[in-house]
């Protein structure tokens, strides 16, 4: 059995292989009957099809998925980087959703003659496009059709609350060494973090950056000077805040998020997971970033 430290590794791998750059995923076919059995490798497309009613077809879930509560009780089969093939096709599924970059993987499955789901994110909008096609290819088009209108909504309706409000500055950090700033990754100027970020009144201070990920030097960060600075952990990615945690950035003092104590840590994986929760996040955003907007 992997150890923590293991298993933690894998899941800051997975997360950070998420947010590098590639190519578009293939196109998905949604035609055919509504599956009845269906194995998920990707923790994103499980939310997605519980949202939508189909928890009911999905017969296994990937290693490191945890929402919503129900897949716990589910068989594991890998995940990204170490998919159970032979445990996959016992299951007799009739739809696997995989990542777009698990090729090799699929040509297993299409071998199999298996149906597959090919996911890669991107921004909300690709987001909210999955939502629908994984509706259609589960059976579930009304319900995923209502889900993006409900999440729609919520966006729209972050948007409209701190449109007026002024747009501080903001560094986006979603993975460093626990009680330094070492190995600091932060969000570049495209994706659906950055694209929260936005959305939620902020100024992303890598928004000139066209990559998904940035790993700034201290020098960089104290020549972007940001107004606020957001870190996002996903459970389980760090389990607990050090007790040095809220005096790392006193190195960086000069920096105005720090000299004037706007830096805020928000924990949780929705907050990295590209899914039904998006909207949450979003709201997340906002409130560190404009509490006036919200009282």
């Amino acid at each position: 059995m992997a150890s923590r430290a293991q298993k933690l590794t894998a899941l800051v791998a997975i997360l950070l292989a998420l947010l590098l750059p590639g190519a578009p995923s293939a196109q998905n076919r949604t035609d055919g009957p509504a599956p009845r059995r269906i194995v998920s490798l990707v923790p994103s497309i499980t939310e997605m099809l519980f949202a939508i009613g189909a928890g009911p077809q999905v017969v296994a879930v990937s290693s490191y998925d945890e929402f919503p509560p129900e897949v716990k009780a589910l068989p594991k089969v890998g995940a990204l980087l170490d998919p159970d093939t032979e445990r996959i096709l016992t299951l007799r599924p009739d739809l696997i959703a995989v990542y777009g970059s698990q090729s090799e993987l699929e040509k297993q499955l299409e071998r199999a003659h298996l149906r597959t789901f090919s996911y890669r994110h991107g921004g909300i909008a690709t987001t909210l496009d999955t939502i629908r096609d994984i509706g259609v290819a589960s059976g579930h088009r009304r319900e995923a059709d209502d889900l993006v209108s409900s999440l729609q909504g919520r966006l729209d309706a972050v948007r409209e609350r701190v449109k007026v409000r002024p747009r501080p500055r903001v560094l986006l950090v979603f993975e460093r060494q626990p009680g330094t700033l070492r190995e600091l990754y932060a969000s570049g100027g495209v994706g659906f973090l950055h694209e929260m970020l936005e959305m939620a009144g902020g100024t992303n201070v890598f928004a000139d950056v066209a990559r998904e990920s940035v790993q700034p030097s201290l020098e960089t960060l104290l020549a972007r000077a940001p107004d606020v600075i957001l870190e996002v952990r996903a459970s389980g990615l760090i389990e607990k805040a050090r007790s040095d945690e809220p005096d790392v950035w006193s190195t960086l003092s000069s920096i105005p998020a720090v000299k004037n104590r706007r830096v805020h840590l928000l924990k949780g994986d929705y907050l990295v997971v590209p899914g039904p929760r998006l909207a949450m996040a979003t709201e997340a955003f906002a409130h560190a970033l404009h509490p006036e907007a919200f009282k």
